[in-house]
């Protein structure tokens, strides 16, 4: 577009003060806060002219942009009051979905967390001293109760509880590591970055595949301030391989005097029916065997808030409890709220039931089939072949490398629509369908999809693809 045309077209934008002073922004002013509509107003002119830049908007179309240009200032402004932390529906197939929020909370936590936090508490509060309490108190009871650890505390992630661990028990000294397990997790975030941000010392033992329990005792020395042990809890190294098992490792700590601390990733409290965790080590079993500390989130098998719990000895946890980071890195009122609501529903054994993320590895396949064919008849698309296929769903979030369970998944089809199209078309729609592509093929697992989705996610595809 020549240079003239397009200065014409920029001088039949209005300028925002006569916006302004227009009736209809004076009842948007009315409403909003006078800078916040300035804003959106900006923002909607400086488009005009981006897309008269571009060569996009020509004299005809940009006067019905301008003819309604109430209407879209008010599109602006209800596009900025809206989250942008949103439902979406996952039909991944992956259930820890660290994308979409890792593991989805039970509703009946709010229930409690609004009764406690919407007002006063007694947090840090001691009802019956009638002074200064310890925050972690409303969670330790619980915990100790349950796993039968000498004490608790409690950070706001796994990352943060290691850093705590290594930065209070091992601040300039050594820290024994296998090859092994010298893990990245989501992010680009790495063990040695943690350990070196902590002030620790990484000592390498063994070999990637291969680590022995005379690595450790070699690797040991004057200036050695405990064993780590990391559970590869996003990969499996296989083959020629070579571990120590946990019992010798704790009686390798302990001829050395030195602390095991052992980051077990995923939060798996016990031994449940699930068939699919008979390789995943267990809180209970890594106490039961003697390890001194033990770390691991609070948002994936475990099924509760973000957190970082931290398990074990009376004494080491007091220290950490006492290290500046602490403040920092604590949790607030609602993820002690949270947090104490899921570990009573394990207290109860009502978890599997419960808690959404064992409510959803628990379908049977059978279960799974029969939502997928229910789901199939309420969906009436010319253009889009849907027919169901065997397939496998996934634990995720860095929790049972490999481990897959079997899972009955739509299968969508289109002649007209490529699978890219159809999977960005469900992706950006409200709600927003996660799904994925495999083999030219969209695939919507409903594992992942919470049953009164189904009718949700049916009515989407009619909508956008009838």
């Amino acid at each position: 577009m020549p240079k003239n045309s397009r200065q014409n077209l920029y001088r039949k934008i209005p300028s925002i003060t006569k916006l302004l002073d227009q009736k209809s922004t004076h009842d948007i002013l009315a409403r909003y806060s006078r800078p916040f509509v300035v804003r959106s107003i900006t923002e909607v002119l400086e488009e005009f002219r981006n897309q008269i830049e571009a060569g996009v908007l020509d004299a005809g179309r940009l006067e019905e942009q301008l003819q309604n240009l109430d209407a879209l200032i008010q599109e602006r402004i209800a596009a900025k009051l809206s989250p942008s932390l949103q439902e979406v529906i996952n039909a991944t197939g992956v259930v820890i979905y660290t994308n979409a929020g890792r593991s989805p909370i039970a509703r009946g936590v709010f229930n409690e967390v609004a009764k406690t936090v919407t007002g006063y508490t007694n947090l840090e509060y001691d009802l019956e001293l009638g002074k200064r309490g310890h925050r972690d108190l409303h969670f330790e009871t619980r915990v100790k109760g349950l796993l039968g650890c000498e004490a608790a505390t409690v950070c706001n992630n796994a990352a943060a509880a290691l850093l705590l661990i290594l930065n209070t028990l091992a601040l300039g000294k050594k820290v024994l590591v296998s090859r092994g397990e010298l893990i990245e997790i989501g992010g680009s975030f790495r063990l040695p970055a943690i350990m070196e941000k902590s002030g620790a010392l990484l000592k390498e033992v063994g070999t990637t595949n291969k680590t022995k329990p005379s690595d450790y005792r070699e690797g040991i020395d004057s200036d050695t301030a405990l064993i780590l042990k990391v559970h590869p809890s996003n990969y499996q190294i296989v083959g020629f391989t070579q571990q120590p098992s946990l019992v010798e490792l704790v009686e390798i700590a302990k001829e050395a005097g030195l602390p095991l601390v052992y980051d077990v990733g995923s939060g798996y409290l016990f031994q449940t029916p699930h068939p699919f965790l008979a390789t995943e080590p267990t809180v209970s079993d890594a106490l039961s065997a003697g390890t001194d500390l033990i770390c691991f989130s609070g948002d994936k098998l475990l099924g509760g808030p973000q957190a970082g719990l931290i398990l074990g000895r009376q004494d080491l946890v007091t220290r950490i409890r006492r290290n500046p980071l602490m403040r920092a890195l604590r949790v607030d009122k609602i993820t002690y709220s949270a947090l104490e609501w899921t570990l009573m529903e394990y207290e109860k054994g009502d978890y599997v039931r419960t808690l959404p993320i064992w409510q959803l590895m628990s379908q049977t396949l059978e279960e799974v089939r029969k939502r997928a064919e229910a789901l199939i008849r309420e969906i009436a698309v010319d253009d889009l072949e849907i027919s169901l296929q065997e397939g496998f769903s996934v634990t995720g979030g860095g929790s049972a490398p490999e481990e897959q369970f079997p899972t009955c998944l739509l299968s969508l089809v289109s002649s007209r629509w490529t699978p890219n199209q159809i999977e960005e078309t469900l992706r950006r729609h409200t709600p927003p369908i996660l799904c994925r592509i495999q083999e030219d093929r969209v695939l919507l697992d409903l594992r992942t999809v919470f049953p009164e989705q189904d009718a949700v996610t049916a009515a989407s595809i009619n909508q956008l693809f009838g």
